[in-house]
């Protein structure tokens, strides 16, 4: 996710391809990390986490941006063994099956350390590095009693703004949510939905711009995003409304391709991942929660919507992503 001021000033760009290296190290094969686009803008957390890893390493991290996490899974499908990542960051926990079954990803041999309880992580190839609750964000300015529950919102005409779920991890989140909380009746919430959706984007930042200026009373993001508005902007009027049903969560991770040319170099930048040094970059330049308990937060962290988890395992979304996609497509599509 990257997020904010990415989606209003800056575009995407490959830092590695502007940064000035060190002699010592221009010489050196460089680690490249496949993520997507905001992650790498000017004020996500792409350059901190770069030049704090670069300084222990005496190596150069070059990032390589796709769209969305998806992106990242279908530029991997595409090159097979012949990709030039190192690394793959960005993806969430709704797709590692997919990405598991290329056969490409390594184990991460990461010493993981004590992680939020409702992470409950076991996994031994992906190692997760930031986390969110997906939520439909409104400006308090504007909307004095917001929606208490998906249902409320889908039953209203509320104008809506969300993501393709083909293209976009958010879109994918609340595909997930939906088909929770809809079950066998998501085609018919799909359909009551689109009657009062303004835009489906291909990607978060679109869709969050556009809210941002005026485009619809919802959109879909964070419980995390208002902090951003908060801390940036010292604006809190932007608030993420608590669903009675629950909220569906994204856990962003990496993994080291078992193609990578310096496996050791990429277990150390994931090892990196879930140091305190990085785990403290990650919620004010990400805008997402830390995966790594006892991390340092801002204190409007501590003021964002408490909301219970719900959702599907990744082996269950690897199931029934396609089908679900079709209905999606065939009820709501425009």
């Amino acid at each position: 996710m990257s997020k904010f001021k990415s989606a209003l000033l800056a575009s995407a760009v490959s830092l590695s391809a502007g940064g000035v290296l060190s002699a010592n190290v221009a010489q050196a094969e460089p680690l490249n990390v496949y993520t997507y686009d905001s992650f790498v803008s000017e004020w996500g957390p792409g350059p901190k986490l770069e030049a704090a890893f670069e300084a222990q390493c005496n190596c150069d991290v070059n990032f390589i941006a796709v769209d969305d996490g998806v992106s990242i899974l279908n530029r991997l499908r595409v090159e097979g063994k012949k990709n030039k990542a190192d690394i793959i960051m960005g993806l969430d926990d709704a797709l590692m099956e997919e990405t598991r079954a290329t056969g490409l990803i390594a184990e991460h041999k990461v010493k993981l350390p004590e992680l939020r309880a409702e992470l409950n992580w076991q996994d031994k190839q992906f190692v997760p590095f930031d986390m969110g609750y997906f939520a439909f964000v409104y400006d308090a300015d504007k909307i004095a009693e917001p929606v208490t529950s998906l249902r409320e919102l889908i039953n209203s005409d509320a104008s809506v703004i969300y993501q393709d779920p083909r293209t976009s991890t958010p879109g994918q989140g609340l595909m997930m949510w939906v088909e929770s909380v809809y079950g066998d009746e998501s085609e018919a919430a799909w359909k009551q939905l689109s009657q009062h959706t303004v835009t489906v984007t291909k990607g978060w930042w679109e869709a969050y711009s556009m809210f941002l200026e005026g485009g619809a009373d919802y959109v879909l993001s964070y419980t995390t995003s208002p902090a951003y508005h908060a801390v940036v902007e010292e604006k809190n009027n932007y608030k993420a409304a608590a669903f009675s049903e629950g909220h569906v969560a994204q856990v962003e991770v990496a993994a080291v391709l078992n193609t990578s040319k310096q496996p050791e170099l990429a277990q150390q930048f994931l090892q990196f991942m879930v140091s305190p040094e990085a785990q403290e970059i990650l919620p004010v330049t990400n805008w997402m929660l830390p995966v790594a308990k006892n991390t340092e937060l801002p204190e409007v962290f501590g003021r964002l919507a408490n909301v219970e988890r719900i959702g599907f395992t990744s082996e269950e979304v690897a199931k029934q992503r396609k089908s679900w996609i079709r209905e999606w497509r065939s009820a709501a599509a425009k």
